[in-house]
């Protein structure tokens, strides 16, 4: 078994793929562009099928990002969105300027910030790829210096492992949240789809999409279920007393399927169905939407302090 990373320069930017030669399966990385994730594929059927509804350049991204939904982008230093851009931390409020829909902040500061490549690897058993950028505090919203790491590893059977590190560089306490925004798709209506995630709960929200606080006992999709003309735009809680995946994403015209695998340091799942539903976004969540005012999953990093985050994408076919 045998594992690559490619670099292909296009214009101004340099695109990576993590690629299993044996398999076939391949990753996709726009480094420059958030570090984001833009392509996942295996063989399936004689053909390659990418699971990540993308960009077609990192221009594409660069012009539309926010337009397209925030695809794929890492979503550090908060989660999701928090109203009025404003947040209570150690007794100061803060304002945060980046980026405002209607009259909330949404998305965190890092999702359109070029990343680093600071290691990879490539051996017969896994294919690597290291970035990191290093915030600052510009935004006069949270003035906390921090360093934000993201490995992606690429292993046999399809499985792309993503680890995230936070390392508290302000000197102070520091609020922390943190997640992914990917948009899963099989070049079909999601409503053909089925889905499966384990839950118990789902957390109530107001009509601005912030949680109240109450949890509600849900299980509509803990066995796979056809999407059809469902709706979503919520928070669940993880149940890890059940097995992984923690969430299933499957066409069974085409007999492929997508398994999300998060370790318990992404205790929520943020589902969204957009109003074209060619995709379907699936986020691990280390907090819920506003935990920098609702506390829900806040972490808290010391001076110095580093917390790792980690989930797995899983894609397999079969006749």
């Amino acid at each position: 078994m045998s594992f690559s990373v490619r670099k292909i320069n296009e214009r101004e930017d340099l695109i990576v793929l993590l690629k299993d030669e044996e398999g076939g399966a391949e990753a996709t990385i726009f480094p420059s562009c958030g570090g984001i994730l833009n392509q996942l594929s295996i063989p399936a059927h004689g053909t390659p099928i990418n699971v990540i509804d993308g960009y077609e350049s990192p221009e594409d991204f660069r012009k539309n990002a926010e337009l397209k939904g925030f695809r794929s982008c890492k979503l550090s230093p908060y989660v999701c969105r928090i109203p009025e851009a404003r947040y209570n931390f150690a007794g100061k409020e803060y304002h945060i300027g980046k980026f405002k829909l209607q009259d909330a902040v949404i998305h965190g500061l890092l999702y359109n910030l070029p990343f680093n490549i600071t290691g990879e690897q490539a051996g017969n058993d896994h294919a690597a790829l290291t970035l990191e950028v290093q915030y600052k505090g510009e935004d006069e919203g949270f003035p906390f210096a921090y360093t934000c790491t993201v490995e992606y590893r690429l292993s046999p059977h399809g499985a792309l492992s993503l680890t995230t590190t936070i390392k508290n560089e302000s000197g102070g306490l520091m609020p922390i949240s943190d997640g992914w925004h990917p948009y899963f798709k099989f070049d079909r209506k999601i409503d053909d789809l089925q889905l499966e995630f384990q839950s118990k709960e789902i957390l109530e929200f107001n009509e601005g999409l912030v949680p109240t606080g109450k949890l509600n006992a849900y299980g509509d999709f803990s066995s796979l279920k056809q999407i059809g003309d469902k709706f979503f735009d919520n928070s669940f809680t993880l149940n890890f007393a059940e097995c992984q995946p923690m969430c299933l994403l499957r066409d069974p015209r085409q007999n492929i399927q997508l398994e999300i695998l998060p370790d318990p340091s992404y205790p929520y799942l943020q589902v969204y169905t957009p109003p074209h539903r060619n995709s379907i976004a699936l986020e691990n969540l280390s907090s819920a939407p506003n935990a920098f005012n609702n506390q829900m999953g806040l972490i808290t990093l010391n001076a110095g302090e580093s917390r790792s985050f980690k989930t797995q994408y899983r894609i397999s076919s079969w006749a």
